[in-house]
Order: C-alpha cells, then structure tokens, then sequence
C-alpha cells in the first residue's frame, strides 16, 4: 500500500518538468491524477506518460488551465474532482520568470507577469482548493517556492520576491486552514536539471557557481523533487504544515548563484 490510492490530485504545471515527475509519482502510487497547463499538446503527451507509469485503476486526466485566470483554475480544480468527488491534493507548481537582471532596468510588465504567474497562481490554486478539502474533511497542498525565495541570487530578484511571496502566503493559508484539515506546504528546489534550466545546467560560469555552493555538488533532478512532494501530499506527513521544505543539496547553507555571471 503507497498511502495515495482512492485520493484524488491537481497538478498544475503539469505538462512537463517537476509537475510531470510529480504527476507521475501521484499516480504511481494510487492517486487518480488530473494536470493542468496551458498547452494543449504538451497536457495530452504528458498524460500519456503519465498513464504509463500509473497504477492499475488510476484516472489520469487533463485540462487546459491558465493559473493567473481564476475561471480556469476553479474550472481545473472542477475536473479534478469528478473521479472521486472531492480533492485530496492539489499541488501548485505552475511558475516561472519573466525576468532577470538589475533592478533598474526592470520592465514594469515584465516583473508584474512574474509576480502574478507566481504568488496570484499559487493563491487561486489555494482559494479553490481549499474549500473543497475542507468539505472532505481535509487535505494537503503543496506550493512551489525556490532557494531564491530564501536567500539572494544576483539578478534574480523578481523571481525570488515571487517565490518568497509564496513562502509567506504559504503559512498564511496554513495557520488559517490547519482548523479544516487543510496542510499547506512548500517545496524549495534547488538547481534542476530540466527544461526550464536547461540553459544554466548545459554547462558555463553559472552552473560553476551553483555547484561551488551545493555541498553534495550535483544538480538536482525532477524526481528528486517530485518525492519531497510526495512526502508532504501523503499521511507520512500528517501532522506537517506551514513548512518550506529545501531539496537543493544544501545550497541554503552558503550563497545564492550569481545569475550575473550569464552576462559577463
């Protein structure tokens, strides 16, 4: 028994990196599983991968949402409950930045989309979800944060604003919702070897920098995340909430990566 089967799970982001390996994971271990993003194409290969790997039995569905847009996120969070009834884990991965580099040379518009792609997402994930929990008698969500949202990286600094956003909107909803069964988590990765950092773990000055302040010296990967996920979506971690999980290897123990290092 894995602890997830019966349960129902949202994954936003779903489409590809941490919230593909995560749905994965989910679904591997019992939970029927719906993903969420807003590319039509990457959703459907994506729920192909995930059935693969899932469980006998398992649901894995899709559906186009754009996290910043409240109608398709309650319209996910919909879809997600149609196996089961209810909601039992909702995992807010979707982010990104739309930024990087000094402050003052910041595009307004630019640094506007990745504070609402990031802590207004994350917070209609959470608004939806909630309620629908409580109703069940609780459940777990998980957000994603980033070392960046701990500690300085040079240049990062509207993607670590975002992230720390979400840290503290984080304990906001736990310490309200720990009274409805409702945990609230986050997950702080790392530096990931996926997609979104190809550029960085390809090699060059800056993957040098995070490996010089990793102590275990290695990148991290989609599944070593997707597992921290998993502990804080399943009963292993029933009496956790409000917490910022690190999977970085250590990073949090020295500096943040200097992204200036992609401009000299």
């Amino acid at each position: 028994m894995s602890g997830l089967e019966g349960t129902s799970a949202l994954v936003t982001g779903g489409g590809s990196g941490i919230g593909l390996a995560t749905a994965c994971r989910f679904a591997a271990d019992g939970a029927h599983v719906t993903i969420c993003g807003r590319t039509e194409d990457k959703l459907v290969a994506a729920v192909e991968e995930i059935r693969a790997v899932a469980a006998v039995g398992v649901s894995v569905d899709h559906i186009v949402a754009d996290v910043t847009k409240e109608e398709t996120v309650a319209a996910a969070v919909g879809r997600a409950t149609q196996v089961t009834g209810s909601l039992d884990i909702a995992f807010a991965c979707a982010g990104g930045s739309l930024h990087l580099g000094p402050i003052s040379e910041a595009d307004l518009e630019q640094v506007r989309a990745t504070l609402e792609l990031n802590v207004l997402g994350t917070f209609l994930v959470i608004k939806h979800a909630a309620p629908v929990m409580a109703a069940a008698g609780g459940g777990s969500i998980v957000t994603m944060s980033s070392g960046a949202g701990h500690f300085p990286h040079r240049f990062l600094w509207a993607y670590g604003t975002a992230k720390a956003g979400i840290e503290m909107l984080t304990r906001y909803a736990a310490e309200e919702l720990g009274a409805q069964g409702v945990r609230v988590n986050a997950v702080q990765p790392g530096i990931i070897d996926d997609e979104l950092m190809a550029f960085i773990t390809a090699g060059g000055a800056l993957l040098e920098d995070y490996l010089e302040q990793t102590p275990l010296g290695r990148v991290g990967t989609v599944e070593d995340v997707a597992a921290a996920v998993r502990f804080l979506a399943g009963p292993e971690s029933s009496w956790v909430t409000g917490e910022c999980f690190a999977v970085d290897g250590g990073h949090q123990l020295r500096r943040g990566a200097d992204y200036g290092k992609l401009f000299s």
